[in-house]
């Protein structure tokens, strides 16, 4: 980091044609020359000026007259912000943020849902075209502007600050219900440290006469009605299901849960509190730990009976599938939720890193891990499934009917309970859960602090722990719904409705504010200051146009088919879709009300309102040197 122009030095003698005068503010050109602006509104051009008096893409003036001049120079200071210690630690925190619980969970089920390797096909062809250039977009308006999700916005078109608060929210909805996963996890990372793992018999006090181990050693017949004792003991014992006659009545709070979430939000508030210089250490163990993990899981998986089955299953194609709508839709939606644009965390992130770093290399290396990462999940789990299918003498198909979080803690740990060292091997995946989450939780609540403190710094700007401390603890409140014994209804609910939609809204409007508003051309010379070299058209073509139709596309196939939820024997009433998009709705209806509020506050006739409101209104600061100039 370069240090502020801090001299004192009167620059008021300068010769003729220099780039200096009494009255005046240095700012910055787009061949880093030096220009004047005098009296807040008289440019003195410089060779390769960027328009004839520094107009800006949307065609508004981009020099403001706020600028205070009072008869010495004005200097732009800018106080230091905090950097990543090491390159390595940014690229560990984005991985593990990227790869997460899905990863390890929706893609393999996705995939031999849509055709098998065939749907390897839309997937790729998603992520060329939609999901790596939004996620390039962020890192690289991130890492620029270096602001957080909410601030960002007064230095590229302030009507849209709104999405900043829409993000907050729907950061503040997902850790609400994720924590909770890693809740279950954790209960059996405890449970996991006996001689005998407590889901492989059918005598406990949980268990029903339905409940059937067909991997005993006595001849067990398997009958329509029949439960393995992993799927007792994940309904009956964490979850307590049972006791709660849905979401009209979810029942009393589990108080194991509670304590698990509870040391769970601690590990998280001392990972985060100081900032990125601690939560860069953090993600050495939490993002590097479960590849470690993979690999055991994936060279174990590979040495059991049947294991072919289930590799065979994962990925023979289904050519057919290929000419299905759902597909291309289910592609889509897979490669942007794992990438995770639109959450604030990469615009957060990269807005640590120093001016010249190339956030284009970590797009497409930290993307590429993210995707071989989902690619290679699936051998640990179909491996798993194939041992399962031989064991039932069923077909894989059969195995493979439970999803989402049922894959893990029902299918999978009862192929690991039936495993030798099944405690072993048992601690080490539910801590690999563990890990795969906790990263995703740091990162996505240093999306919406980074937020808050660049936006209200003379608040908070002093007190992170304080806020931090706040944050956590309104996380934790908001998450006692899903800690009930009809939470996990809860926590379908949220997964369903709270985040899909309305984190496809937001990105669509950040691309278009950006590509549109904002402009193709000033975006890419703004890369083209850090990296030396601007995008090419392939690039430009994608934030313009291909990315936004992307985003489109999946939204509105989205909302013509909104998911029927079951779960377990459970089939969610209609009242609850209605309460689904009330949520959905709560988080982006910032946006609207915010362009209102800009409109009627900004004074003017209605076409002064709406330039004004679309133009940068505050200078980006960029290292040049040893000063720091505006960036108009």
């Amino acid at each position: 980091e370069t240090e502020p122009l801090t001299s004192k030095k009167d620059v008021s003698d300068c010769s003729k044609g220099e780039d200096c005068k009494e009255n005046g503010l240095l700012v910055r050109t787009p061949k880093s020359a030096l220009r004047l602006v005098e009296d807040g509104n008289k440019v003195h051009p410089s060779q390769g000026d960027k328009g004839e008096a520094a107009q800006i893409s949307n065609g508004y003036s981009g020099v403001q007259s706020s600028v205070p001049c009072n008869g010495e120079q004005q200097l732009m200071e800018l106080e230091d912000r905090e950097t990543w210690s090491k390159k390595i630690d940014f690229l560990l925190s984005v991985i593990g943020y990227a790869v997460d619980l899905g990863n390890v969970w929706r893609f393999p089920y996705i995939c031999y849902q849509n055709g098998g390797g065939a749907f390897l096909i839309p997937y790729t062809i998603m992520a060329i075209f939609g999901g790596i250039p939004l996620f390039y977009m962020e890192l690289a308006l991130g890492q620029y502007h270096r602001n957080g999700c909410i601030s960002i916005w007064r230095k590229i078109c302030p009507i849209f600050k709104g999405i900043g608060f829409a993000i907050c929210i729907i950061d503040l909805y997902v850790a609400s219900y994720y924590n909770t996963i890693m809740a279950w996890a954790f209960y059996y990372l405890i449970s996991s440290f006996t001689a005998e793992l407590p889901w492989t018999s059918c005598t406990n006090p949980w268990n029903t006469g339905n409940c059937t181990n067909y991997f005993s050693k006595d001849n067990v017949s398997w009958s329509l009605h029949s439960i393995s004792p992993a799927e007792e003991f994940y309904t009956r014992q964490v979850l307590q299901v049972h006791r709660s006659n849905g979401l009209d009545d979810l029942g009393g709070i589990s108080w194991q849960l509670t304590l698990c979430l509870l040391l769970i939000f601690t590990i998280v508030y001392f990972s985060i509190w100081k900032g990125v210089k601690t939560s860069g250490k953090v993600v050495w163990v939490t993002a590097t730990f479960p590849y470690i993990i993979l690999f055991i899981l994936l060279v174990r998986g590979a040495t059991l009976p049947g294991a072919w089955r289930g590799v065979l299953y994962y990925l023979k194609p289904d050519w057919q599938k290929l000419l299905a709508t759902e597909v291309w839709v289910d592609a889509a939606a897979q490669i942007f939720f794992s990438l995770g644009p639109g959450f604030g965390v990469l615009l957060a992130y990269a807005s640590y890193n120093k001016f010249h770093n190339n956030c284009y290399q970590d797009a497409l290396v930290t993307s590429t891990v993210n995707c071989l990462t989902s690619f290679v999940s699936g051998f640990v789990i179909f491996t798993v499934l194939g041992y399962m299918a031989e064991m039932r003498n069923e077909d894989v198909s059969e195995v493979a009917k439970d999803t989402g979080p049922s894959l893990l803690f029902i299918t999978y740990a009862e192929a690991i309970a039936n495993m030798p060292a099944s405690t072993f091997f048992a601690i080490i995946f539910f801590l690999m859960l563990l890990t795969l989450g906790l990263d995703s939780t740091f990162a996505g609540l240093e999306g919406v602090i980074t937020g808050v403190l660049d936006e209200f710094p003379h608040v908070w700007g002093k007190r992170r722990e304080l806020f931090v401390l706040g944050l956590t603890i309104v996380c934790f409140l908001g998450s006692l719904a899903t800690l009930t014994f009809g939470g996990a209804y809860v926590v379908k609910l949220f997964e369903e409705y709270a985040t899909g939609p309305a984190v496809l809204t937001v990105v669509f409007l950040e691309a278009v504010a950006v590509s549109w508003f904002y402009g193709i051309t000033q975006f890419c010379n703004d890369v083209k200051e850090m990296l030396g070299s601007a995008p090419g058209w392939y690039w430009r073509v994608c934030w313009v146009a291909i990315s936004p139709l992307f985003l489109l596309f999946v939204t509105c196939s989205f909302l013509s088919h909104p998911p029927e939820l079951r779960l377990f024997d459970y089939d969610y009433p209609y009242w609850t879709t209605v309460v689904g998009y009330c949520i959905g709705t709560s988080s982006i209806i910032f946006i609207p009300i915010y362009m209102v509020y800009r409109l009627v506050i900004t004074p003017g006739t209605l076409k002064e309102r709406i330039l004004k409101s679309i133009t940068p209104e505050t200078a980006t600061e960029i290292p040049f040197g040893d000063i720091r100039m505006n960036a108009i």
